[in-house]
Order: C-alpha cells, then structure tokens, then sequence
C-alpha cells in the first residue's frame, strides 16, 4: 500500500495566532485547474477565489503565489489565510494554571472556544495563547466546550503532541466537572447514569435514544440550599458530545444556564455573557507521558449561580 505524502510545513506565517488553512488536492476529478478546484470546493463567490489568486494570497510549498490557470494536479498542498470573522472579544482572562517545556494547562473562562472553529477564530483559546504567550508552535491535547468553563491541556512541541492526545482517548485521564442545577429531594444520587447519545450533524443539541449505551455519567449531590439550586459532581467515563448536559436534563435537573436542554432556546446576541452555563471542568488528573509526572490540576473557577445565585439570575 502507497504510503501518503506527508504535509511539508507551512510556508505562511501565523496571523493573531492562527494558523493558514492547508488544502490538499485530490485524486480523481475532473478539474482542469487549482482554480476550479477551490471554486468549487471553498463554497464561495467565484469573484471571492479570483480575488485571491489576483492577489497573491494561494501560495505552494515554496511560499510563492500560485496562478489562478495552474494545472490541477492531485497530491498538489496549497495554503492561504481566511478570512477572519468579525468577533466580539471575550473579555475574561485565561488563567495559566501550570507551564513547563512539554505542556500548559489553563483554566478557561465560559464563552471562549477552545480552537478555531466556524465563527470563532481568533477568539479562541490556542490562538490567545499563542499570542499571549508567544508560542506559535502550542496544540490543544482535547477541547472543552465553549460555554463551558475550567481545565484545558495544550502542548508545547507538536511532536508530543499525539502522546498526551492518546491519554484522552484511551481515557487514561480523570476528570471531574462541577454543576450547579436544581436541587430535587426526590432524585435518588449518587447514582451512574448510562444511555446511548447521538448527535446528528446539523443538529444543534443531542439525543438519547434506544440501544447500547455509550455514555456513562457518575453524578452526586455535594451540598444544596433549601431554597436554591443543588451543587453537584460529575464524573464523566465516556466523552459523547454534550454527554453531561443530557444526563442531567435526563435526571430532570438542567444545568442552568444551558441553552439547549431541556430545550434549545434563541440565540442571545454575540457579546451577552450574562448568564454563562453553570458547568465547570474542575479536576484534571494524569500521569504525564513524557515526563512520568502525576499531575493532579484544579480549578480555582467559582460558578456564579453557587456563590451568587440571585445576581446569576438577574443576569447582573
């Protein structure tokens, strides 16, 4: 079996922390030039593609600009920088809570992706702390949603990088999560919730539904207020998409603040962080791959609807 052409690094430099996008050109097809290629699949305004071809902006390997009548060739990799959106700048610090040669991991506010993604570029944590920091090489290990708050582990050198990856997906990481949710007299915890999640694509929330499960949640009460919310533990052994927030809309106590469970509400405007997702990645725990280290990480976050319910509520 052919063994793939490996990417040759960037020829572009990064632009706020943000790496250029690489396209590779596939076998097969019946283009007959790089132009009618990334016409057709960028998804964009001919004008747009020409635009960037008459400026210079498509280069190859060799850093130089590539002409819009440019054979196709298969295997061919070609970069630019997009576009970057117009984002409202998410006005809470990134806490570093450790940094050595091999990693950094960092307590995340709520409302900050973890990496670029869609309409999240340059606000995004990988790309401010590449800035901040002055490490254009940094990675991102896992990602954390972004209304949710707490722990993230980014790498320093790529080359590392696949090792810690592999602890998350072997799941050879420990986490826990704090939630602040309604406190129900009647549900019976701890207790382990196990159920099979999907989320489809283009779908905004994600479901339960019959079969084998695969997701499984340790949830517990730690303490509540006769006339408030519940505080509550989670302790995540699978990692489905949104995992946490469906088990505890499932148990009958959302996660306040959570837009789409029960029920998937109106967006708020972009620059509202009023009344971000009571849920917190407190408690990173591993053995480091590279280094043999148990490090143990935790939060200094606290939820705003725990330590001020009534100012949470009133979106103060």
């Amino acid at each position: 079996m052919r063994r793939r052409r490996p990417a040759p690094p960037p020829p572009l430099p990064q632009r706020d922390g943000v790496d250029p996008v690489r396209v590779r050109l596939p076998a097969g097809g019946s283009w007959a030039t790089v132009r009618d290629h990334l016409v057709q699949r960028l998804s964009a305004e001919p004008g747009v593609v020409d635009g960037m071809f008459a400026a210079g902006l498509i280069v190859g390997a060799d850093g130089r600009a590539v002409p819009a009548d440019a054979p196709y060739e298969p295997g061919l990799f070609l970069w630019f920088h997009r576009e970057l959106p117009a984002e409202v700048p998410v006005p809470f610090p990134l806490e570093v809570v450790h940094r050595d040669e091999h990693i950094v991991v960092v307590d995340k506010p709520h409302f900050l992706a973890t990496t670029p993604r869609g309409s999240h570029v340059a606000q995004t944590a990988l790309a401010r702390l590449r800035r901040e920091l002055g490490i254009p090489e940094l990675g991102a290990a896992h990602r954390l949603d972004r209304l949710t708050a707490g722990l993230v582990l980014f790498t320093v050198r790529p080359g590392e990088r696949g090792a810690y990856q592999t602890l998350f997906r072997d799941r050879r990481v420990h986490k826990e999560y704090e939630a602040v949710a309604p406190y129900d007299p009647g549900l019976d915890l701890p207790r382990t919730v196990r159920s099979r999640i999907v989320k489809e694509r283009g779908e905004l929330a994600a479901r339960e539904v019959e079969g084998e499960p695969n997701a499984l949640t340790l949830v517990e009460l730690t303490e509540h207020r006769a006339d408030g919310p519940g505080r509550y533990r989670l302790v995540p052994g699978t990692g489905q998409t949104h995992q946490l927030r469906v088990h505890m809309s499932a148990l009958g106590v959302p996660i306040l603040g959570d837009p789409l469970y029960p029920e998937v509400t109106a967006p708020v405007p972009a620059g509202d962080f009023r009344r971000p997702l009571q849920l917190l990645a407190r408690v990173l725990e591993f053995t480091d791959p590279v280094t043999g280290v148990e490090h143990r990480f935790t939060s200094r976050r606290e939820l705003a609807a725990w330590s001020s319910y009534e100012e949470w509520a009133a979106g103060q």
